[in-house]
């Protein structure tokens, strides 16, 4: 397996974490607003998962930048360069917010000695058997 250090000069994205998968695309400047992503079949490249987020610790002129430690498995894909656009997706094993299983118990208390109203109860259910 191979790592690679990508440097930011501003603050990662609040909800990136261990274990995010992270993309790249190149990009094209834009004269009037900056940049496109190239936008062509193939362009969006997979690069890797992210082991380690970490502050570089310099903050000079007020910018306190962020490196991520991706690891990556393909040694035909290249790290991204320069000015490339860089995201990335949640794991979905882990980052998952819906109930899994068969049933669910659920027990609602009120305490108050006042009268109260349940306007409406809602769930979502996932199989996870298959």
């Amino acid at each position: 397996m191979l790592t690679q250090v990508i440097e930011f000069n501003n603050n990662v994205n609040a909800s990136l974490q261990v274990g995010d998968i992270i993309y790249y695309s190149p990009t094209q400047t834009v004269p009037t607003s900056g940049f496109n992503t190239v936008n062509s079949p193939g362009t969006i490249v997979l690069f890797g998962i992210v082991t380690d987020i970490y502050d570089n610790g310099n903050t000079a002129l007020g910018i306190n930048p962020y490196s991520i430690v991706v690891i990556y498995d393909d040694i035909t894909v290249a790290p991204p360069a320069l000015g490339d656009y860089i995201m990335f997706t949640k794991n979905k094993e882990v980052n998952s917010s819906s109930l899994k299983g068969y049933f669910a118990k659920v027990k609602f208390v009120n305490y108050s000695t006042d009268k109260v109203e349940l306007f409406a109860v809602n769930s979502e259910i996932s199989e996870s058997s298959k």
